[in-house]
């Protein structure tokens, strides 16, 4: 256990599951996009939708979204920052099945038309578990270093990822693959004990049947 667990996040409040870790799942659906949106949709599911507002849950996962982290001032006045980045946002009240109590589902659209829905959940303490991306199950927190490849469900496509890492001395620490089906689209999800490099995303990006490559840094470099 670190002093983080013990102590909780450096944050602007009032709630550390529904203030800081809603930043957090901004923040990391920002990074999965790979820029700041300019439209989103998101819903809020149990008790996010039903008490997030006067905690503050609408205007932390905006702060996100703008590239904001948990302790910075400007997280109660992000509507008007969003509105100065020209990021147009819409929030709805819902209920998902089986899904987390504080919970909530980005549908992001970035500038040049990119889309991305991003499902995660804020488990308490600032700390949150990204549980879809686009509609396919992962379950990630971004605490560590964290590789995502979007791929092919073709033969060779993660011995070749993995064949990359080990190449230049990046250590797994947990790896997972998920898919959408037999033949179509998965996600492999490495987190690793150390960053990744430009050139091993660049190398990575050169893999037949890889579609997209993201690179989410470890908490500590927030």
């Amino acid at each position: 256990m670190n002093i983080f667990e013990i102590l909780g996040p450096v944050m602007v409040g009032p709630s550390s599951s529904h203030t800081a870790g809603a930043v957090r799942i901004g923040y990391m659906a920002r990074k999965i996009l790979g820029e700041t949106p300019a439209e989103a949709d998101i819903l809020l599911h149990g008790s996010f939708g039903a008490t997030g507002s006067g905690h503050g849950t609408d205007r932390a996962i905006l702060a996100g979204l703008l590239g904001m982290e948990p302790d910075d001032s400007r997280i109660p006045d992000s509507r008007t920052h969003a509105a100065a980045a020209g990021l147009s946002y819409r929030f709805v009240s819902g209920n998902l099945r089986d899904a987390h109590p504080n919970t909530a589902v980005l549908s992001l659209t970035a500038g040049d038309g990119r889309r991305i829905k991003v499902q995660a959940s804020s488990l308490g303490g600032g700390r949150i578990m990204v549980n879809q991306i686009d509609g396919i199950r992962v379950d990630f927190t971004g605490e560590k270093p964290t590789l995502i490849v979007q791929n092919e469900d073709t033969p060779g496509v993660l011995s070749a990822i993995t064949y990359t890492l080990a190449a230049q001395d990046v250590n797994i620490a947990t790896l997972q693959m998920y898919r959408n089906q037999k033949g179509g689209y998965a996600f492999i999800i490495a987190e690793t004990d150390s960053d990744i490099s430009e050139e091993v995303l660049c190398q990575l990006r050169e893999k037949k049947g890889v579609l997209k490559v993201i690179r989410i840094a470890s908490e500590e470099d927030w």
